[in-house]
């Protein structure tokens, strides 16, 4: 594929970014020879203490409050997440800053310079420029969250002091495959022989389970190794040596909120040899861990709740999260979706929690119409009980235009419930001139 040309010494990041689209001849390419082959001529090290985090879903959450926590324990660290929502900068972040567009330039350049005859995805191409960056600022420690899968994802050339995987469930079927099994497969491969391997899904599939064994990795089953308890007021961990008690539930909000921060923490005691961490760090640090998109609820009436759910798993957490709410008249879904998700099993996971569905388009190959996502909505939509009014389903344009007929038709008691994907979310957020 011939390239586009390389950008010149005044290129914005937006220049990059653009060019990096056009570099490879397909968006997703799995495999690490390529990417492996480029980190080696670049001499990629990274010091401190690397933990890697995989997972279907409750992978941001984890990796946030790592990063608070040891933050707050005075740790110099540096957090890679991706998607983003809508600055690329996003993705990286040092001691809690999210990166400059000139110090990302300045990491593109030299994997550009690297990469030579290689050919790299977006992906690869810039998980490299960002893991670059990380090993030029002399950390403690760094978060790094897997794009998809495990085996084959480019952040799986970084060997991790700890791994936690958080949830095994069905999404990315094309690449991944088609059960839970083969998907924990994938997945278990950020684990490292002898090193701790954290699980936070209750029921993990026996694929992992065999491969841990296999490779020889210091298990930390949830359940098993660690737990937690909790009344209304506080919560408890209970790891294999370490109790920490009296802590405040996390400011991320949601029902599995305190699984995957008993995984965090787990992952702390597993390496606290190396990065000791005080109690009240921990406390600090649950309480200022900070994720936009996940059941995040905005100030104001109407309520609005955006949440990036966009899998059959994450939608029965945010089914859940509402369902904890308390009472409201009525509830509108302002709701985009890509064409290779589920849209069956979520519809079906969110029940008859919505009245009315606002189906927006969506932009690029895996987008569609708001009115072939509304047909879809109606078909997966279980029948009304008898004497029940069906929910309404609408097609708009886009997420701004579906959320904007939301607010028009919601009263200052209801509420409008914004998900499906990220790019449905970031539509809203950048609509109402908010940042991530």
């Amino acid at each position: 594929m011939p390239s586009a040309r390389t950008p010149d010494a005044c290129a914005t990041l937006s220049d990059w970014l653009q060019y990096l689209e056009s570099i490879h001849a397909t968006t997703i390419d799995m495999g690490l020879e390529r990417v492996r082959e480029v980190a080696a001529r670049m001499d990629l090290e990274l010091s401190g203490v690397k933990f890697v985090v995989g997972g279907t879903n409750g992978k941001g959450s984890t990796c946030a409050m790592l990063e608070a926590i040891l933050l707050a324990a005075g740790y110099k660290v540096g957090l890679y997440t991706s998607p983003h929502l809508i600055d690329f900068n996003e993705r990286a972040r040092v001691n809690g800053q999210i990166a400059s567009d000139e110090a990302l330039i300045e990491q593109f350049i030299a994997v550009e310079a690297a990469r030579g005859e290689t050919s790299l995805t977006y992906f690869e191409f810039t998980t490299l420029a960002i893991l670059r960056l990380f090993a030029q600022s002399r950390l403690d420690a760094v978060v790094l969250e897997v794009g998809l899968g495990g085996r084959l994802d480019a952040v799986n050339i970084v060997d991790a002091d700890c791994a936690i995987v958080t949830s095994v469930d069905l999404d990315h079927t094309d690449w991944l495959g088609d059960t839970r099994e083969k998907i924990g497969f994938e997945k278990a491969h950020i684990y490292r022989p002898g090193r701790p391997a954290i699980c936070s899904d209750p029921v993990p599939p026996q694929s992992l389970l065999d491969y841990v064994e296999k490779i020889g990795a210091d298990l930390w089953l949830f359940g098993r190794d660690y737990n937690y308890s909790g009344d209304r007021q506080q919560w408890a961990y209970g790891g294999r040596e370490q109790r920490r008690g009296a802590l405040a539930y996390p400011a991320l909000r949601g029902a599995n909120q305190l699984l995957n921060a008993s995984a965090a923490l787990a992952a702390l005691e597993s390496v606290r040899d190396r990065l000791p961490v005080q109690a009240q760090a921990v406390r600090q640090g649950l309480l200022q861990a900070s994720l936009p998109g996940r059941f995040q609820i905005l100030p104001g009436q109407p309520t609005i709740i955006l949440d990036v759910a966009h899998n059959p798993h994450a939608a029965a957490v945010l089914a859940q999260n509402l369902d904890n709410m308390g009472f409201h008249p009525y509830t509108y879904a302002v709701f985009g979706m890509l064409n290779d998700k589920d849209l069956a099993g979520v519809v079906a996971k969110m029940g008859s929690r919505v009245d009315h569905w606002y189906c927006a388009g969506l932009p690029g190959p895996r987008g569609a119409t708001g009115q072939a996502l509304a047909d879809q909505v109606s078909a997966a939509l279980p029948a009304a009980p008898a004497g029940a009014q069906a929910p309404g389903v609408s097609a708009c344009a886009d997420p701004v235009q579906a959320f904007a007929a939301a607010r028009e038709r919601a009263t200052e008691n209801d509420r409008i419930v914004v998900f499906g994907s990220f790019l449905t979310v970031a539509a809203v957020l950048q609509s109402l001139g908010r940042k991530a």
